[in-house]
This record gives structure tokens, sequence and C-alpha cells, in this order.
């Protein structure tokens, strides 16, 4: 353990190892309930529904809308990016993670349900963008307090198991909400008020669902976990003096624990890749595959499944074998998955006499690119969580939200880049696929950053300054 000190410094324990020695089973299925929730504000709100809507013909045309999305997208992240880890620093000082963690929640709950009066007309455009980028901003604050809590209901023995299971009730809440959204509201499958589509009601009605989802799953955990201890010397702090704490904060735990920021360093990149898989695994399943929507939903809805059974699998390994192997092993079958879908592309071949058409190669590998994302970003959170200093993991969860942050346009330029030096290069049609190359140039880069990387049991606790 580094035994260096820094003036005020607290004794370098983790919240990990400083915390329970036992788990509730409770307390745990009450915490992934909320990943579980979750997934009506990421997978319908953000991704597969409600933003597809607001980028429709109704709004204005499909490049205005999108592009106004963007802009409002993009600022939320400078946002999230400035204000994450002070708001997870000032919920640690003042034992009020679990508050923050229902505020913000409801907060995201109440804009998503404001979405239902985002009517199918261009002057309502501004406002559904608002809500969605706003809505962005709390749900990132809520995710710091989540992820916080990951040390308070897990030990050192289980917390890869535990982190693996609540990215897997992410992704299956996810396909639940969405199979919901679509029998009930986009392919109703009885006759009823809320199938109407005058005004879009059935799509604005998801949003009202979306709201209740997120809200009735989120609240086991804010009855089951207690609410952090307030740190005993701790003092209230102006914002400002938060920026200057946080300053002081990242200086001490380079000096104390350099791996620490190298891992933050290191996730970022690789996480985009992870990110930019399924953003644009679909884009490259119907315009390089030829997949019918239809199909793309279905691929997506098996993509959820296997990336959920990853991440319980993967987190299970994690507590065997250590979260870093877990995560090299994860980013490796990314990168041999990826490269053997972007040489076979959509041809047809022959293997031993066996016919392999295109969309059996994006069905085969696209499958194993789900199955490896869900535990590299489980083992991902498991390993920061063992990694912060006792009473510190809001702040610590918030510096991981800003590096993400930081480097989020890395994946889409270099996917955007590949496509388009590849455009004169190859037959009309086939440079898409070469957008594959940009994502795991990311990849690979984060496996680089990563290797010199020490696991969090060779790696020292950072010794911070008190507030």
């Amino acid at each position: 353990m580094n035994s260096a000190s820094a003036p005020g410094a607290t004794q370098p324990s983790s919240e990990l190892e400083s915390g329970n020695q036992r788990t509730s089973k409770g307390r745990i299925l009450a915490w992934a309930s909320w990943d579980w929730g979750s997934a009506a504000f990421n997978a319908v709100m953000t991704t597969f529904v409600f933003t597809v809507y607001l980028t429709s013909n109704a709004f204005g045309g499909e490049d205005q809308a999108s592009a106004v999305l963007g802009g409002a997208l993009a600022v939320a992240g400078l946002a999230i990016a400035l204000l994450a880890p002070v708001t997870g620093q000032r919920s640690d000082a003042g034992g009020r993670r679990k508050l923050w963690l229902g505020v913000n929640t409801a907060a995201v709950a109440i804009l998503t349900a404001l979405c239902f009066f985002v009517f199918p007309r261009p002057e309502f455009l501004l406002l559904g963008v608002s809500l969605i980028a706003l809505g962005n901003v709390f749900f990132e604050f809520a995710g710091v307090n989540y992820n916080a809590m990951l040390a308070q209901i897990s030990t050192p023995r289980n917390i890869g198991k535990v982190s693996g299971f609540g990215w897997g009730a992410g992704y299956l809440g996810g396909i639940v909400a969405l199979l919901i959204v679509l029998q009930l509201f986009v392919q109703p499958s009885f006759d009823w008020f809320g199938a109407s589509t005058e005004d879009s009601l059935n799509i604005r009605l998801v949003a009202v669902f979306s709201a209740l989802w997120f809200f009735v799953f989120a609240l086991p955990v804010l009855f089951a976990v207690p609410e952090l201890p307030r740190a005993s010397h701790a003092k209230r702090l102006g914002l400002l003096a938060s920026y200057g704490l946080l300053a002081r904060r990242i200086k001490a735990i380079y000096a104390t624990s350099p791996h620490t920021i190298y891992f933050l360093l290191a996730s970022a990149v690789f996480r985009d890749g992870l990110a930019a898989v399924f953003t644009f695994g679909g884009i490259i399943a119907a315009g390089t595959f030829g997949f019918e929507l239809s199909e793309v939903i279905f691929f997506a809805i098996f993509g959820n499944v296997v990336a959920a059974v990853g991440a319980v699998l993967g987190g299970l390994l994690d507590d065997r074998i250590g979260p870093k192997r877990v995560i090299i092993g994860s980013l490796v079958g990314l990168l041999v998955a990826g490269s053997v879908i972007l040489v076979l592309g959509n041809g047809d071949y022959t293997f031993l006499g066996v016919a392999w058409a295109g969309s059996t190669t994006f069905w085969v590998f696209g499958l194993f690119l789900c199955l490896f994302v869900g535990p590299a970003q489980a083992s991902s959170r498991a390993y920061l969580a063992r990694l912060a200093p006792h009473g510190e993991s809001g702040e610590l969860f918030g510096l991981y939200a800003t590096t993400g942050r930081a480097v989020s346009f890395l994946a889409p330029t270099l996917f955007t880049l590949s496509i388009t030096l590849a455009a004169p290069l190859v037959a009309p049609g086939e440079a898409q696929r070469w957008g594959i190359l940009g994502i795991m140039v990311v990849l690979l880069a984060g496996l680089l950053v990563l290797l010199p990387v020490k696991s969090p049991d060779q790696a020292s606790i950072a010794v911070v300054p008190a507030a």
C-alpha cells in the first residue's frame, strides 16, 4: 500500500475494503433494479424511439432536426464533463449520495414525461431536444451516484459479479421495455387509445410510459440501500471552492496512485469504442448488410440478450481473475470479431461445402461483438470501484464520466474518416463497411493504453486531502 501522505490527507483505504464484508441479495436486486429501469431512458428515449421521432420530417426535415439534436446533446455533454466530478464530490461529503440519486432520477423522469407535450410540428423541436438534453445531464448525475453505490452493496470478493449483474439487468430491461413499446404503441397488437397516431399520440405516450417505467424501478434502491454517512471532516464549500478541492485531489491522486489516473484515461478511450459498437452497429447492419428495419430491431433484441449474458459471465470471471484481464480479453475478442466482419463484408462464401451468406457473417460476429461489450463495461466499473478512496467514490465516478465525455469524439470521428478515405478506393456502397476500422482503431488504442496500467490489487489507493 502506498504510504505517501498529503496535507490533511485521509488514510489510504478504499471504500470497498472499509465497507461491508457481507452482502444482501435484497440490496443487490434493489440496486440492479435502477439499471433495469434506466434502460427506458437509454434504449427507448435516446436511441430507438423518441430521438428517431424528433429527427423525422415532422420537425422540419431530418438534416435540420438531427443537427439541432446533435448540438443540444453536445452542450449537455459539456455540462456533464464540467459538473459531474463536483456533484459526486458534494454528495460524498454531505452524506447525500442516495438523496441525490433520487433527486436526479426524479428529474429525469419528469423531463421524460414532459416529452408528451412535444407535438409533431417544427415549433416543438427546440422543446423536444432541450428536454432530451437536460434529461441526459441529470441521468449522468444520477449515474455518478448510482455507480458509487457499487462499493456499498458489494464486497471485494463479489464486486465483479455484482457489477456484471447490474449491467445485465440494464440490457434485459431495455429489451423488455422495447418489446412493450413496440406491442402497445409503435406496432400495437390491439386497438386502444394509446395506439392512435393522430398528433403522434402513440409516440408521445411512449414518453409517459418511459418516465413511469424508470421511476417505478428506481424506487427499490432508494428504500433498500442506506444513505452514505456524512464525512466527519467535511466542510460546506461553495461551488468555486469545490473545484479548487477537486484540482488538489486530482493532483494528490496522481502523486499517490498514478495508475488510477492512467486507468481513467485508458478506460475513456476504450469505452468510447464500446459505445460506438452499439451506436453504429444498426447503421452498418442496414447500410452494409442490407438489413430491413425489422431485422435491425430483431438483431438489437438478440444483441442485448447476448450482451447481458456476457456481462454476467464477465462479472463472475472478474472476481476470479481480476477486472484487467477481463477487459483485455474482451477488447481482444472485439478486435477479432470486428476484423472478421471487416474482411468478409457482405460477400457470399463457401466453407467446407457449406454456403455462408453476408447476413450470416453479421449475425454471428455481430453477436460476438455484443458478447464482449458487456464484460468490458461491467469490469471497467468494478475496476474503478476497487480503487476509490474511502468516502470518495462519487467524486471518482464523476471523473470517470468527465474523462469519457472528453474523448467521446474519437470513435465517431474515426468512423467517418475511415469511410471518407475508403470511398474513392472501393466500389460504390462498400465504403461504409470500412467505418468498422475506425472503431477498431479506438478499441486498439484503449487496449494499448491499458496494458501498462496495474491491476487494482497491485495499485495503491490514493491519499486525498480532506475538504
